[in-house]
């Protein structure tokens, strides 16, 4: 691997750590034949090349997680601090996170759901949390790597298709399941059926039904698929820029990536809230009565 070379070092810091199965008669990286299929964590980019469509970013599920956790247990003691008195220090910085979501839910989302503010709490604080790993200096995630003995290594999950794709797709069995709650699954045929194009003759009804199918499907499916691309664009841009920076420029990357940061202290809360405030307008548009 090239490693040494900037384009491989960008590379290599955009690879995810990646665990798979490898057919039979795939080259290792040490130069040897796999002689069976083999489930392996890729050393190289040929391995990874090999596992195909069905492999795990092992990085990303693990940091994920992890990530996720520390905002439980931040709120979790949060909460067992809180008190009637004036809140001081974490517990007011939490307080003001928690009211400004809840207003910011009461402002866009029109139905009667208790889900929908621990919801889009949770989305706002993790997203924000797993985006804002990217501050770290660029080489941590390798320095890490080599302590655990690992060839790859990425720390930001939302620089992950995967991730970011995996919870906006949520959002979409969301929105289907307040749907169907709120209008009956006839109701939910009838908005995939009868839209946009209305048509009052029974034979002009039919003859659009499979029209206005078409276009309302693909009017669903693009809401999670541009809440997903649209947080992973915006975070891969950031990441990509910092790793570019710390390429050309090696130690001296700060000059660069100090004020690039700077930027980003205002782009990782941005992101999170239009992650958040979407699922919320998503999931109000389909809690409404036609």
């Amino acid at each position: 691997m090239a490693a040494d070379t900037p384009t491989g070092y960008i590379k290599h810091h955009l690879s995810n750590l990646t665990y798979g199965k490898v057919p039979a008669g795939t080259e290792l990286c040490d130069g040897s034949v796999a002689q069976s299929e083999q489930w392996l964590l890729a050393a190289c980019e040929s391995e990874m090349d090999a596992m195909g469509f069905w492999a795990f970013h092992v990085d990303s599920l693990a940091f994920s997680g992890i990530l996720g956790l520390v905002f439980i247990l931040i709120f979790a003691m949060v909460a067992r601090r809180a008190s009637a008195g004036v809140p001081s220090g974490i517990v007011n910085f939490v307080e003001m996170v928690a009211e400004f979501v809840d207003t910011s839910v009461r402002d866009s989302f029109h139905g009667k759901s208790k889900l929908i503010a621990p919801l889009a709490l949770t989305i706002f604080c993790w997203v924000f949390i797993m985006s804002s790993v990217k501050l770290l200096p660029v080489d941590s995630a390798t320095g890490l790597a080599n302590l655990l003995g690992l060839h790859y290594l990425k720390i930001v999950p939302t620089v992950d298709p995967n991730i970011t794709l995996a919870m906006s797709f949520s959002v979409l069995f969301l929105v289907i399941g307040f749907s169907i709650s709120s209008k009956g699954f006839g109701g939910f045929i009838g908005e995939l059926t009868l839209h946009p194009f209305e048509v009052k003759n029974p034979i002009g009804k039919v003859l659009f039904i499979p029209i206005n199918f078409i276009l309302e499907t693909v009017a669903l499916l693009a809401k999670p698929v541009s809440l997903g691309l649209r947080l992973f664009g915006n975070m891969f841009a950031g990441e990509f820029v910092f790793i570019l920076l710390a390429a050309m420029l090696g130690y001296w990357q700060f000059i660069g990536a100090v004020p690039w940061a700077i930027f980003h202290l205002l782009v990782i809360p941005l992101q999170s809230f239009i992650f958040m405030i979407l699922t919320i307008v998503y999931l109000s548009m389909a809690s409404e009565h036609h």
